[in-house]
């Protein structure tokens, strides 16, 4: 049961990486991710009941490992949906202000389970049985809400706590690198030459990526000497674009079974095909 359910969570991984460089609006983006980490978690559902043989030791390993990773993924990106739904318009004032009391609410969930985060972080385990068993449940154990509501069979009483915590490590990562970029922001130095219009790349990131890897790799910019970084930030401006994890990404299209450099090959194809045709060149 293990080996399937972690090869499940690598296909989940692998799905929302994609879907993390194909769509740059955050909203979308994790309106198809909450999509393929639900569907993901009715798989593990399967996985998990068709398990005859649950030992106390099996079902403890998979409601405070196993399950909280796919759960995560699910509470961070519905966070993400609903911090960027209800983010206020105007200046920077007020959106540092909101981005800032949604990292105090992080605090007080923080706060209010501080037991618990103790015992999780220590990687205790003398409470297992109670936390990440089914049926073990106490009402003194400060239970969250969704646990009333859960379905039983296949939840304990802390097993979504657990993938709080993780969550919450992921959303406060996302907090906090809004507010740097926002306190690092500069303003930009006027081109000599203000092109008439500004030319944004509306192309997949994934293709950026590629091409970027390729011109990096032949070393067009500065003699060979400029860094990957700084290309990245360079495109990043000219194009109108944020790269991400551009490192990430290049891992991913090394992955591709096939076709690894599949931009690249269409602008090959595409430009012979308008070689042949004299009067697109005139």
């Amino acid at each position: 049961m293990k080996s399937r359910a972690l090869q499940l969570f690598c296909k989940l991984n692998e799905q929302l990486n994609f879907a993390d460089l194909e769509i740059d609006n955050p909203i979308q983006r994790s309106e198809s991710a909450i999509n393929i980490i639900v569907n993901s978690i009715e798989k593990l559902k399967i996985i998990f009941e068709k398990e005859k043989n649950k030992s106390q030791e099996i079902e403890i390993d998979f409601f405070k490992n196993i399950k909280p990773k796919f759960t995560s993924k699910l509470i961070y990106y519905n966070a993400i949906f609903k911090i960027e739904t209800k983010k206020p318009h105007g200046g920077e004032r007020i959106l540092k202000k909101y981005l800032n009391n949604e990292l105090d609410k992080l605090k007080r969930y923080f706060d209010s389970n501080l037991d618990f985060y103790r015992y999780y972080r220590t990687g205790s385990n003398y409470l297992d049985i109670k936390y990440f068993t089914r049926g073990k449940v106490d009402i003194k154990m400060a239970l969250d809400s969704f646990y009333f509501e859960a379905d039983h069979s296949f939840s304990t009483s802390h097993d979504f706590k657990v993938a709080k915590i993780m969550a919450h490590d992921l959303i406060q990562v996302y907090l906090e690198d809004k507010l740097l970029i926002m306190e690092n922001r500069e303003p930009k130095e006027k081109s000599q030459v203000n092109p008439k219009i500004k030319q944004n790349w509306t192309g997949s990131k994934v293709a950026l990526i590629e091409l970027l890897y390729a011109l990096h790799t032949e070393g067009v910019f500065n003699n060979g000497s400029s860094d990957l970084k700084d290309i990245a930030e360079y495109f990043e401006n000219i194009f109108n674009i944020d790269l991400g994890q551009y490192h990430r990404a290049f891992l991913e299209i090394r992955m591709r079974k096939s076709d690894q450099t599949k931009f690249l090959n269409s602008l090959k194809e595409k430009l012979v095909k308008r070689m042949e045709n004299t009067d697109d060149l005139l």
